[in-house]
């Protein structure tokens, strides 16, 4: 799982020729795209949202850069050379891929087809940029900002972290702001401010995802047919 902010400039490419818009609407499972700026807490949400919903699964990206800490190859991410990252790009592996930091991280569009065909919701990490591609492949993917309390919340938080170098830091501030002025362009925003609030609010837009009526009627097919319930189209 990653967030994909860049290094200098946000920048981004869409790695594979576009599949028709309604390719989710035959599979039974859901897709949740969630982004957010370094340092808002995306991945200690979603990380939560796992623990406590078994029936979404994590995506795990590829990425050429070498793990951190206690990180492992295909837990975190994939870690794959330059050379391998060139090959699938060369074979339209990927739903998207950016250059972050100057490092490549990509999310390949076969393991979450793989997932969401079998029925799975699907939640994956990524920049807007790359939910703004997702959504053009997957029609129906329901996307997710997070946003921090603050500007200096979020600050605190990097630096609390411990992770960057305070040039780093002040990229990635520089970053935040143009990445939470596209919150507008997604179905939900969530303000971790209360992390437990905040889990909450992730959780009850997955939940809600299902109630609705075509995820209802994927899911419970049998029901419906039961009560003579036919779809339409």
């Amino acid at each position: 799982m990653s967030s994909h902010t860049t290094n200098d400039s946000l920048s981004h490419q869409a790695a594979v020729a576009q599949p028709e818009p309604s390719l989710q609407d035959h599979y039974p499972g859901s897709l949740f795209v969630v982004a957010a700026p370094s340092g808002a807490g995306k991945s200690s949400l979603v990380k939560a949202l796992l623990e406590l919903d078994t029936r979404v699964h994590p995506t795990v990206s590829h990425t050429t850069r070498g793990p951190r800490g206690q990180e492992k190859h295909g837990r975190e991410y994939f870690f794959i050379s330059s050379d391998e990252f060139d090959a699938m790009v060369a074979n339209d592996a990927f739903i998207e891929w950016a250059n972050v930091h100057g490092n490549r991280y990509g999310t390949a569009k076969k393991a979450v087809e793989d997932r969401i065909a079998q029925g799975a919701d699907v939640v994956l990490e990524i920049d807007f940029q790359g939910a703004m591609q997702v959504k053009k492949i997957f029609a129906n993917a329901v996307l997710i900002f997070i946003l921090p309390p603050s500007l200096e919340e979020l600050r605190a938080r990097l630096e609390r972290r411990g992770e960057d170098k305070l040039d780093v830091i002040d990229l990635r501030m520089r970053n935040a702001c143009i990445e939470m002025a596209q919150a507008e362009n997604f179905d939900y925003v969530i303000i971790n401010e209360v992390f437990e609030r905040a889990v909450f609010d992730l959780k009850s837009v997955v939940h809600s995802q299902r109630l609705r009526y075509p995820a209802q009627q994927r899911a419970r097919a049998d029901v419906f047919n039961a009560l003579g319930i036919v779809a339409k189209g």
